[in-house]
């Protein structure tokens, strides 16, 4: 059974613009009639590190926390994803990257297998993630001096790689400066997207 979109969220602050992109896209699928679940990593309280007996069965694809286990199946039945987060210190926050390490599991039927010409996904099922981040740089200096890691990195090369075929990234630079009518023009902009679940 489809779950449509499964929206991604990573930031701990209930009243942070991000949350207020969180709300913004779940009031556009809800408008859509779009079906979609929501993982709030934070307020699931999801633990981000490899302990060691979640390292011991990594080879068998195994889990010993129930919530990587609920997240892979939520993103097994997903036509689409969209994630929410901010952009820290350049990249990913660690509570994302930690559920990229610990949910894509290798295997048969899971995220994606390791062959000798290298890594084929296994989410192929997602026809589209969207990414919608928030930098305190402007996007054009994130893109040209920073390093682009999001684009590159994650969307070009992580996404990719556990299958997802379309990736669509829209971000909203220069958060710190920014004024309260061009965040309101952004999330307006955010409740009208056409997020597609398929």
């Amino acid at each position: 059974m489809s779950n449509g979109i499964v929206i991604i969220y990573c930031h701990p602050y209930q009243k942070s613009f991000t949350h207020a992109v969180l709300e913004s896209v779940q009031e556009n699928l809800s408008n859509h009639n779009t079906p979609y679940k929501t993982i709030n990593l934070y307020q699931d309280k999801f633990e981000p590190i490899y302990d060691l007996e979640e390292l011991r069965i990594f080879s068998t694809g195994g889990t010993h926390d129930p919530l990587v286990e609920k997240y892979l199946n939520l993103l097994k039945s997903a036509d689409s994803v969209i994630f929410i987060t901010p952009i820290w210190w350049n990249d990913l926050p660690g509570m994302l990257k930690g559920f990229i390490d610990k949910v894509m599991k290798e295997g048969d039927g899971l995220s994606h297998t390791v062959t000798k010409y290298g890594i084929k996904g296994g989410l192929t099922n997602i026809k589209h993630a969207y990414v919608l981040t928030s930098s305190t740089s402007p996007t054009f200096y994130f893109k040209i001096f920073m390093g682009n890691s999001i684009q590159k990195i994650f969307i070009n090369q992580t996404l990719k790689q556990i299958g997802i075929k379309k990736r669509t990234w829209i971000n909203f630079g220069g958060i710190s400066n920014s004024t309260k009518l061009r965040r309101q023009k952004y999330l307006s902009r955010i409740r009208a997207y056409q997020f597609k679940a398929n």
